[in-house]
C-alpha cells in the first residue's frame, strides 16, 4: 500500500516507566518498537519511527527516524505533525510503540474506510471507545493540525472534531490496543507473547 506510510509513535516521556525510553524496552528479546515495526512493514509502503531521543538506537532497526518539530514532548499529535512534514505519501497510519500486537490487516481495514469517500481520517474503535492514537490521516489535514498545535491543542479527540473522520471497528482485534505503560504491563505482555509463542 504505497499511498500509506506507517508511523510508530515513540516520542513520549514514559513517566509511568520512570522516564525510560519505552520503545527501546525489551520484550521477547527485542525492543518493544520492533514488534510494531515488524507487523506494519508488510502492510504499508514505508514505516517511520517518531522519536525524540536515542535516534541511533532506533535507526539500528532499519527504519527512518524523525523528531517532533515542536519542542517539549507535545504528545502524539506533534509526532503526527512531524510525520506529515517528513513523508510524501498521501496517508499516514499511526500506532503507538507500546502496543506490540497490531492486527495483520490494520492498514487494509483503515484504508478501506477512507478510500471511497472524501474523509480526512479514520480512527480505530475497540467496541467500547475510540482509540485515537490508532489513526489513518490524510496529509491534506496538515494545515488544520498545525493550527491546532499552534494554539496549544494537544488532545487527539478534540482535534478529530475538526476533521471529517470515520470510525473503524476493531472489536474483533481488541488485543491490538493492549499497551505497555508500567513495568507490570511489560511483565504481563511478556507472559502473553510467551504463551502465544509469537
Amino acid at each position: 500500500m504505497s499511498t500509506v506510510t506507517g508511523l510508530l509513535l515513540a516520542g513520549g516521556q514514559a513517566r509511568r516507566m520512570g522516564g525510560a525510553d519505552k520503545g527501546l524496552l525489551t520484550l521477547g528479546g527485542r525492543p518493544l518498537v520492533a514488534w510494531g515495526l515488524q507487523r506494519l512493514v508488510s502492510q504499508v509502503g514505508e514505516v517511520v519511527i517518531s522519536a525524540n531521543r536515542n535516534h541511533a538506537d532506533y535507526q539500528k532497526l532499519g527504519a527512518r527516524v524523525i523528531s517532533d518539530s515542536i519542542s517539549g514532548y507535545a504528545g502524539p499529535l506533534a509526532g503526527l505533525f512531524a510525520g506529515m512534514q517528513e513523508v510524501s505519501s498521501d496517508w499516514i497510519l499511526s500506532a503507538p510503540c507500546d502496543s506490540p500486537l497490531l492486527a495483520g490487516d490494520y492498514a487494509e481495514r483503515m484504508y478501506s474506510a477512507v478510500k471511497s469517500g472524501d474523509l480526512d481520517a479514520a480512527v480505530a474503535h475497540d467496541g467500547n471507545r475510540l482509540q485515537p492514537v490508532f489513526l489513518l490521516l490524510s496529509r491534506r489535514s496538515q494545515p488544520s493540525l498545525g493550527r491546532f498545535l499552534a494554539n496549544d491543542g494537544r488532545k487527539i479527540d478534540l482535534w478529530l472534531e475538526e476533521v471529517s473522520h470515520q470510525r473503524v471497528d476493531f472489536s474483533d482485534r481488541s488485543e491490538m490496543f493492549l499497551n505497555v505503560n508500567t513495568p507490570e504491563d511489560l511483565e504481563e505482555m511478556e507472559s502473553r507473547i510467551t504463551g502465544n509463542n509469537q
